[in-house]
């Protein structure tokens, strides 16, 4: 079986259907791009840098990008790992990070939900819009060697 299978179900529009190891590796880039959010922001105020600091600061931003990644997978019927498909996965990471930042009594100034949204969506949209580039290049690249083979 391939790692992506194109398949049309009874219902919608056609899925695409990713493997688990592309799916484990989205997951794993965008829990260390948030663990790195954390990581910087607790470094920038000058705050302890102790692992259970950062997870302290990174859980409820974790909760939130797994709450995206469940509606993308469930609802949307796709995995998130495309910049289109992923977009559910930031705004939920900063939407249900703030909220619950907010109900543990966590800082939510203003300017930490301006930095938080930006930097979030530079990252987590960042390395799908790059892992799409190579993919596509990858591709293009494999199709002028399969039409060289062709031609010959």
């Amino acid at each position: 079986m391939s790692c992506v299978d194109i398949c049309t179900l009874n219902e919608g529009p056609p899925v695409v259907r990713v493997g688990l190891v592309r799916i484990a590796l989205g997951l794993a880039a965008d829990t260390a791009l948030i663990c790195i959010f954390a990581a910087i922001g607790r470094r920038s105020h000058a705050e302890t840098g102790a692992l259970l600091s950062v997870l302290t600061t990174t859980w409820p931003f974790l909760a939130g990008m797994a709450a995206g990644w469940l509606i993308s997978l469930l609802t949307l019927r796709r995995a998130p790992l495309t910049v289109r498909a992923g977009i559910p996965v930031w705004l939920c990471a900063v939407t249900i990070g703030m909220t619950l930042r907010g109900l543990t009594h966590a800082g939510t100034a203003f300017s930490f939900i301006v930095v938080a949204t930006l930097f979030l969506g530079a990252m987590l949209l960042g390395w799908r819009a790059v892992a799409m580039l190579i993919s596509r290049r990858a591709l293009k690249a494999q199709a002028t060697a399969d039409m060289s083979k062709i031609s010959r």
